[in-house]
């Protein structure tokens, strides 16, 4: 892995910290004893403890009720508490520091340039091209998309507008996603639609993704809704959309092996009125799978989102924002 360009918290703080996902059943109780959060049975026995002082984001899976003592500890601990339902869709989220960096959002929101969306896209695009050159045997219409995804990367620095360095991005995901799944019967990526169960299943480690760069970008008080590629629109996280980018291949990569490996298959899912949705006693298997990727290239992405913020920040020249390129 190679991250070019290289503050809130160091590397080696940041590598002792910790994703925790706590999975809470019928009659059991999320709590905070001594600086520890605690998760017991509807016996009162603990199944699960982990400090604070380790956490970097915790997960919530289930119903449970918030109190203001567990939002107050996130807080002086600087962590955010996500909650999710037992399908993984994100509910709420709180906890999360640094909102009052005017210094950085002054200057986020005077930015007007395309120079780092065209960097941002040539980083996925580059990546996609690396993830589709890792298969093994190549066979022709392979070869023919690494080589159109080529030619659409070097046509990014040409771009004039958002728009059209859109359609480039949109043009090179078909031509990638064509070739990355066809390993399986692929229908093409829909978003969100829940129509198929791959689909499904790059969302899931899509939002895990998204939640996990949106908690580093929160650490820096940037504003998540303010981005340089995806533009305003109201409630979306257009920053967090933009800086998911490089990374998304991480868990294409992902889901195709876990499809190979029988990890991830059709039978883990139920269909309901064309829609389908992941049986709940598979969470955890999806989860750790999909959370695989991430957390072995964390000192990666921690260091594009550090020097990112440095780059930003400082109004630095184009070459000094980070390039995340995958082995």
């Amino acid at each position: 892995m190679r991250v070019s360009g290289a503050a809130m918290i160091s590397v080696n703080e940041f590598e002792k910290k910790q994703l925790v996902f706590v999975f809470i059943n019928a009659g059991e109780k999320l709590s905070f004893s001594n600086d520890n959060i605690v998760v017991k049975d509807k016996e009162g026995k603990i199944k699960h403890q982990s400090t604070c002082y380790r956490i970097f984001a915790l997960f919530v899976v289930g119903n449970f009720t918030i109190t203001s003592s567990v939002i107050s500890r996130a807080r002086k601990f600087c962590f955010p508490i996500l909650l999710m339902t037992g399908s993984l869709k994100i509910i709420g989220a709180f906890g999360f520091q640094a909102e009052g960096n005017t210094l950085l959002r002054s200057v986020q929101y005077a930015y007007e340039g395309l120079d780092i969306a065209k960097r941002i896209t040539e980083n996925k695009i580059r990546n996609q091209r690396i993830m589709l050159g890792h298969q093994r045997p190549k066979s022709d219409a392979l070869k023919e998309a690494i080589s159109f995804l080529k030619q659409y990367e070097s046509k990014i620095q040409a771009t004039e507008s958002i728009n059209e360095l859109m359609g480039i991005e949109g043009v090179a995901a078909k031509i990638y996603f064509a070739q990355h799944f066809n390993n399986c019967l692929w229908p093409g990526r829909k978003p969100r639609a829940k129509l198929d169960y791959v689909n499904v299943t790059l969302d899931i480690g899509y939002n895990l993704l998204f939640n996990y760069i949106e908690s580093m970008l929160r650490l820096y008080g940037f504003d998540v809704y303010v981005g340089v590629l995806h533009q305003r629109f109201y409630m979306r996280k257009s920053l967090v959309c933009d800086l998911v980018e490089p990374f998304r291949p991480l868990i294409d990569g992902k889901v195709r092996k876990a499809i190979s490996l029988g990890q991830c298959k059709e039978e883990d899912f139920e269909c309901r009125n064309g829609t389908y949705y992941l049986h709940g006693e598979k969470n955890k298997d999806y989860i750790l799978f999909l959370l695989e990727p991430i957390l072995d290239n964390k000192r990666d992405i921690f260091l594009y989102i550090q020097s990112y913020y440095r780059a930003f920040v400082r109004e630095s020249a184009i070459e000094n924002y980070p390039f995340y390129e995958m082995s």
